[in-house]
């Protein structure tokens, strides 16, 4: 479940008549367990409490009690042994009446009536699985509101099917966006008295909701008619007290959807929120949602905590904005020149969606600018930056007009905040009608006609905020303008997932520079375009994107293009997770780049531990691959270039199933005991880390004679045969020649008796060292694996280590989360000093007692071991110990992080390339770039 679903369960659980007994499994219903958890807590199975309540181990402890005991019911929960022992993360207790509950872990309380619990459901996310992703309790409204308004939503949509449909759907966007508007509008003194626009519903329209459409379809026509006019215009008098909006926002058609009964009592309850609670920087987000069908189903994933967007806007201006206003103290002069410069700053969104990254950067500035205004002695001061600086772009109309919106509803909410309630409402209506966010293709797009560095304010108006023209190609501007910030979280979308569309606008933009665009994630789109935009702007662009554009292939494909054009990375942000309210899902890995023009000064890199801690480091020159070194880019290399042992990957059957066996299909076979040679231990990626048992057929020429006698073997060779016959590969049909053999064999000529490593091609990212493995003599590694045949022990030391983590998750780049394992890319370029004998004889014992470790968890799985919170005490200190003989090889001593590991590995890998490349004749692009 996500947080809007949850919230929508725990109100109505609220909204019950309070049952004592079944509350508990109520309540943790609610918050998505399932059938059977509450089955098995509601016989005592799994039920652990200790005073006649319900306490789910590793959650909480819940105990209902007599009127008037709340308080001493909490009490005896605190005091519970059963609570300490089953690792309790929260308690709760009520009468039906009061509510108290008390977060253990980070010592939040809640005290509230029966009936307002639902208000901090907030606090209880993590019994789903949803991680705290920032203040989620403040933002309890903006959820609570987007829950009903999709139950809204819904509902009209059951009596307007026709409202659904694709050539209605914008005018059902916009009368969401209206009733928005309204909500705010009639809850913080625009409309006049408060909650006047949900009274006048109720008032003038029938119970039955008959007429309900038509009531307020005249509303919004009075809030687009100036008042000398509403006379000519046939308004009614009940709708006369509504003031004249202007702005676009109730222009246009004032068609409105019928309504229901249930749908008429759902908008009434709606408005019944406080809407003064509103986050614009969140709430446009969560509204897009409710209005898209493939993303409703997805309600609460939008959640994107102010400091993770801070992550991006604090280095790339506004600290500086800061800093400066430290200096400026109480110098007047100092202080009218900032403000001077900040209200000329312009923040460029080209993938804004519903507006945060410009909202949030626009409550920022206000800020700053109202402590100018104060030290100056002008807190009454109007605002001097204006809605116009923040321009966006977006693909999608209702998000472009959620983003004007959200705009709206911040510049009013820093007036009431920075200047009063009085001041904000005297210059809030009527709305300017200017168009600051284009509904267009930004990789079609010319973002200069859109964003002109030579320009700040909007000439071109519209009558209709939602149909005036939102696909414009662009905008006219008057006025000098000032710096220019590029921001934003584009879309990601990897090669595979991309389409045909998608792909035609990254062939528009790569295909004159690049062969091989079709391997970029789409996000790359947005770094050329900021890299050709800012070089001729003098701009800086700082994107959010999938840390896959700093790794792996799409490296030395993708930041050429962008060094080439004269830039450099300003900060980094090195990988993180993007955290949003999506239930156990803490968001996607992300880096964060800012690129700009090469500038004196250093740069600053930002790393985040595994615990959460942010680290910044002033470093003279940050990479593509997000490391304090020079320029490069590591391309794969056929054979390794390192010293080491070769790394292939198994052996293909191509076999159409003939070849390979389950444990039941060996048995049937009935090999004799001295033919039970032909079907050895088949292993891959999924078989070694799950610790399944799959087996093969392995015939060699001399065996075929006696194989072919065994009925069920020579029917599953007549398989095979049938199968490759059929391929379209020419290859594969003459291998029918030979239905005994795999068609391609990794480890011909190895030793019989010699046991090979095997390593996964995919790996979990949550692991803290990739799962290499010993396999017994005559195992067959599977194609789905990489193996290194007669390979000695101490090559496990280096694959097992976290050296050799970090640089295959640098270089190799990952599917997903998972790491994706490369021979070509990770082994052969790995970076290692040159071992001595003595290191080769310790790395060896650390790989014997890594493997030993493992033996004795028996019958764990590899999976099982590896899930990094999971991770055994004893393993782990076995490959600590492997880590701290590796690093002492590389360095004498144990590094301090990974980005120190990446550091070193990639000073090695410069050198060592460098040596190699000094010794034969230079190719051009051979991999290393100055």
């Amino acid at each position: 479940m996500n947080a809007v679903e949850i919230e929508q369960a725990i109100t109505e659980l609220a909204e019950r008549p309070f049952d004592a007994e079944n509350f508990p499994y109520e309540f943790l219903e609610a918050f998505g367990n399932k059938e059977t958890t509450i089955k098995r807590l509601r016989a005592g199975a799994s039920n652990k409490s200790d005073i006649g309540g319900v306490l789910q181990t590793n959650n909480i402890h819940i105990a209902t009690c007599q009127r008037g005991h709340v308080p001493q019911t909490l009490q005896a929960l605190r005091a519970s042994p059963a609570t300490s022992k089953s690792k309790a993360k929260f308690i709760l207790a009520t009468d039906g009446v009061d509510f108290e509950a008390e977060d253990l872990i980070g010592g939040a309380t809640v005290a509230c009536a029966y009936k307002d619990f639902p208000d901090h459901f907030g606090r209880f996310l993590p019994l789903a699985g949803i991680t705290s992703v920032g203040p989620i309790d403040e933002n309890t409204f903006d959820i609570r509101a987007t829950s009903r308004l999709n139950r809204l939503y819904v509902e009209l949509l059951k009596d307007n099917p026709d409202w659904g449909k694709a050539e209605r759907r914008h005018d059902m966007n916009h009368f969401m966006a209206r009733l928005i508007f309204c909500f705010f509008a009639e809850h913080t003194d625009i409309f006049v008295p408060k909650r006047i626009f949900i009274n006048k519903i109720a008032q003038m329209s029938a119970q039955d909701s008959s007429n309900t459409h038509e009531v307020i379809g005249e509303l919004f026509r009075a809030m687009n008619t100036r008042a000398e006019e509403r006379e000519r215009a046939n308004i009614p008098r009940w709708a006369d007290p509504f003031p004249y909006v202007n702005g676009g926002l109730f222009s246009g058609s004032v068609d409105v959807p019928r309504f229901s009964k249930i749908a008429r009592a759902y908008l009434l309850h709606v408005g019944g929120l406080d809407w003064t609670k509103i986050n614009p920087d969140i709430f446009g987000s969560m509204i897009q949602a409710v209005a898209e069908d493939e993303e409703r189903g997805e309600l609460g994933m939008h959640y994107t905590s102010v400091p993770n967007i801070l992550k991006v806007l604090n280095p790339l201006f506004l600290d500086d904005l800061r800093t400066r206003l430290a200096d400026a103290g109480d110098n007047p002069r100092s202080l009218l020149n900032l403000r001077k410069r900040i209200s000329k700053i312009r923040v460029f969104d080209p993938a804004c969606g519903s507006g945060n990254f410009l909202v949030i950067a626009y409550k920022e500035m206000r800020a700053i600018e109202a402590e100018i205004n104060n030290r100056r002695g002008e807190p009454d001061r109007r605002s001097e930056i204006p809605l116009t600086n923040f321009k966006g772009i977006e693909l999608r109309d209702f998000p472009a007009e959620i983003a004007r919106l959200a705009l709206i509803i911040a510049e009013y909410q820093c007036d009431v905040i920075h200047r009063g309630q009085k001041l904000a409402l005297a210059e809030f209506l009527p709305l300017r009608n200017e168009n600051w966010i284009i509904c267009g293709n930004a990789l079609r797009l010319e973002w200069a006609s859109i964003c002109d560095p030579s320009s700040a304010s909007v000439k071109l108006v519209g009558d209709d905020l939602f149909n005036s023209p939102l696909d414009q190609a662009e905008i006219e501007f008057e006025n000098v303008g000032g710096e220019i910030f590029v921001c934003g979280n584009p879309p990601y979308k990897g090669a595979s997932e991309q389409s045909s569309e998608q792909k035609a606008d990254l062939e528009a933009i790569f295909e004159n520079h690049l062969a091989g665009w079709k391997s970029l994630d789409y996000v790359a789109g947005w770094y050329l375009k900021a890299a050709e935009y800012c070089a001729r702007t003098d701009a800086v662009a700082a994107f959010v994107s999938t840390n896959s554009v700093c790794q792996g292939q799409q490296v030395p494909l993708l930041w050429p293009l962008v060094f080439g054009r004269g830039h450099q990375i300003r900060f980094a942000y090195t990988s993180f997770k993007w955290a949003n309210l999506a239930s156990h899902n803490a968001g996607v890995t992300v880096v964060i780049v800012c690129i700009g023009k090469i500038a004196p000064g250093l740069c600053k890199l930002y790393t985040t531990s595994r615990a959460g801690d942010l680290a910044v480091k002033e470093v003279s020159h940050i990479n593509a691959y997000l490391i304090a070194a020079r320029d490069l880019y590591v391309l794969p290399a056929s054979t390794p270039v390192n010293g080491l042992p070769p790394m292939d990957y198994g052996s293909k059957p191509a076999d159409g199933g003939g070849l390979v066996l389950s444990m039941s299909e060996k048995e049937k076979l009935n090999l004799p005991a001295d033919l039970a040679r032909l079907a050895p231990s088949y292993v891959g990626s999924t078989e070694f880390i799950d610790g399944k048992q799959r087996y093969c057929l392995w015939i060699t020429r001399d065996d075929v004679g006696e194989a072919l006698k065994i009925p069920a073997v020579a029917a599953r060779l007549a398989a095979v045969k049938a199968f490759r016959e059929q391929s379209k590969k020419k290859p594969t049909r003459e291998a029918a020649n030979w239905p005994h053999a795999f068609v391609e064999v990794r480890h011909a000529g190895t030793r019989a008796d010699s046991a090979p490593i095997l390593i996964p091609i995919h790996t979990s990212e949550n692991r803290d060292y990739l799962p290499v493995g010993l396999l017994p003599a005559g195992s067959v590694v599977s194609n789905a694996a990489f193996a290194l045949f007669d390979a000695p022990l101490w090559t496990i030391g280096l694959i097992a280590s976290r050296m050799h983590l970090v640089w295959i998750a640098a270089v190799c780049g990952k599917i997903k989360t998972d790491f994706r394992y490369s021979n070509t890319l990770g082994w052969n370029t790995f970076p290692v000093p040159a071992l001595t004998d003595k290191n080769k004889d310790d790395l060896t014992r650390c790989a014997a007692d890594i493997l030993l470790v493992r033996e004795h968890h028996f019958p764990a799985t590899i999976g099982e071991l590896y899930e990094s919170e999971n991770m055994p005490a004893d393993l782990r200190a076995a490959h600590e110990r492997n880590d701290e003989v590796l690093e002492r090889i590389y360095i004498g001593r144990r590094f301090k992080n990974d980005t120190e590991r990446l550091e070193k590995l990639f000073d090695l890998y410069s050198k060592m390339t460098a040596a190699r490349t000094a010794t034969k004749p230079q190719r051009k692009n051979a991999g290393v770039s100055a």
